[in-house]
């Protein structure tokens, strides 16, 4: 076999294959081991928004970058299963993956909403809860709210299909700032309302409490039994997997945290066992433990 050289070290790969990054920590090789020893056991998990699709100014025209899903149907069925696991509602982040009807993703799901809805490709059914009546009642007292705050064009909400809100100021004039002013306010609204505020890259989503992703991760890992984990994120909002991850550990269940990488968010990138270059890193990512699986 070859051997890889890279700036942590050397993984080996097999002739002709595309070379597999070595993860900074001990941790981390140690999961990378485990999921090539074993793939059958492994599950690969990943965010949407900044990790299988490209941050856009407007999240509706967000996409997945053009080799996610072909690296994820090339991978998939050398794996026990593989999970997006993203704040967004189910149906939306199928429709913008191009994730239904693919020839090799039988072991998709989708588990949108941190983990309150769930797509599963093999059916196509889609199951999710009746919304959290405290949405609605959040949503009618923005406007006040956001007006109280100043006047700070650019700040913009977005609805998340009755089951959360979500205020966004990276068009703001400073992002940051409108940021920074917002989030007691809207950490109060939701308060009154049994919500709780999420902060997100220059986004502040307002949503029910009891679910996050660290939670949907876990449940998905105890279903599918699976005995070693990748995980995939770039935002605050994947901090409760990558802890979910860290618990896995500590029950002899390898775990990879693998950011992808931005300046935003360096508690991320602090705490992963492997940083890669956004979208991109992460596709090449796929590909790479898809061919070294052969």
């Amino acid at each position: 076999m070859g051997t890889q050289e890279t700036q942590h070290g050397t993984h080996s790969t097999a002739p002709g294959s595309l070379p597999l990054p070595v993860p900074v920590t001990a941790a981390g090789r140690a999961a990378l081991d485990a999921i090539t020893a074993r793939p059958s056991a492994a599950l690969v998990a990943l965010d949407f928004d900044g990790t299988l699709a490209p941050i856009v100014e407007n999240p509706e025209d967000a996409r997945a970058h053009p080799g996610a899903v072909p690296a994820l149907a090339a991978l998939a069925p050398k794996i026990a299963a593989v999970a997006v696991v993203t704040g967004r509602p189910a149906e939306v982040a199928v429709r913008h993956g191009g994730f239904a009807g693919v020839d090799g993703l039988a072991h998709l799901a989708v588990l949108g909403h941190y983990g309150a809805e769930r797509w599963d490709a093999r059916t196509g059914a889609l199951s999710a809860p009746a919304p959290h009546p405290g949405v609605a009642a959040v949503r009618a007292g923005l406007p006040a709210v956001l007006a109280a705050a100043g006047d700070r064009p650019g700040v913009w909400i977005e609805e998340k299909g009755g089951r959360a809100v979500a205020v966004h100021t990276r068009r703001a004039d400073d992002p940051q700032a409108a940021f920074d002013a917002l989030r007691g306010p809207l950490t109060d609204l939701a308060t009154r309302h049994g919500l709780i505020v999420e902060p997100g890259r220059m986004v502040l989503e307002l949503r029910p409490p009891g679910m996050d992703k660290g939670v949907a991760l876990l449940e998905h890992v105890r279903e599918t039994g699976a005995g070693s984990v990748l995980y995939a994120g770039d935002d605050l909002g994947d901090l409760p997997a990558f802890a979910a991850v860290e618990q896995l550990r500590s029950e002899g269940v390898p775990g990879l945290l693998v950011c992808s990488g931005s300046a935003e968010v360096g508690e991320l990138a602090e705490r992963a066992d492997l940083v890669v270059d956004g979208p991109d890193g992460v596709v090449a990512l796929l590909r790479a433990l898809a061919a070294q699986l052969g």
